[in-house]
């Protein structure tokens, strides 16, 4: 071996800025500095013209209670919510709408859907502070005691209530769906309510009643 591989095998082995896996203590240092620096420069401010030019055009809301608006029924509502508050409990606890069922609180059984903005959703999983600017309709708002909507007869008269946990949820599907569907089959009308789960077992009543309502609207 000659002397200039003897002293390039010397230098190799006894350098202590190598590792086995290509990884010199000086490259991982100089990686941990680096990282420092920009921790401090962030928590020093240093870089916050830059992260409030990025920064999202919409104004934080919360931790504690906002003062929102909410349209419900065709009626202007101000209310103060945490953020955290879903919709469906700012119905019943802030508005006493109580029509509107939480039976699951998870988006599983639809007992709780109302329309936004003319669509089913479910409440429990909506936000209250999402909603504001929108129409938001509630099962106080198809019908009342003097004048029942067609769903809401049809739904009496075929035995479809049982308990009533469920009912409010499926009479605002049924409706929304005979608005878009006004001569449906009874396949089409499982279908739409599938979604919509009754632990009284009630579903044939209801898909009875749909048809029935069909006719009326």
């Amino acid at each position: 071996m000659n002397r200039d591989n003897l002293k390039s095998k010397n230098e190799s082995e006894s350098s202590p800025e190598k590792t086995r896996k290509g990884i010199s203590r000086r490259g991982f240092l100089k990686g941990a500095g680096m990282t420092t620096v920009g921790t401090v420069a962030l928590q020093s401010g240093v870089l916050g013209n830059t992260l409030d030019e990025q920064s999202l055009d919409e104004k934080a809301i919360g931790p504690d209670a906002e003062l929102i608006k909410l349209k419900v029924n065709g009626e202007s509502h101000s209310l103060a919510v945490e953020p955290r508050m879903t919709l469906a409990s700012a119905l019943r606890d802030k508005l006493q709408l109580t029509g509107t069922k939480v039976v699951c609180d998870r988006g599983a059984c639809s007992a709780c859907t109302v329309w936004i903005d003319g669509k089913p959703v479910n409440s429990c999983l909506t936000l209250a502070v999402e909603v504001q600017e929108k129409e938001i309709t509630t099962i106080e708002g198809i019908g009342t005691p003097e004048k029942l909507h067609p769903v809401q007869e049809a739904f009496i008269e075929h035995d479809a209530t049982q308990c009533g946990f469920c009912t409010p949820g499926m009479i605002m599907t049924a409706s929304h769906f005979l608005q878009n569907h006004p001569n449906p089959d009874l396949e089409e009308v499982k279908t739409a309510l599938r979604g919509n789960l009754c632990r009284c077992g009630t579903h044939p009543n209801v898909f009875k009643a749909t048809l029935s309502a069909s006719k009326k609207m």
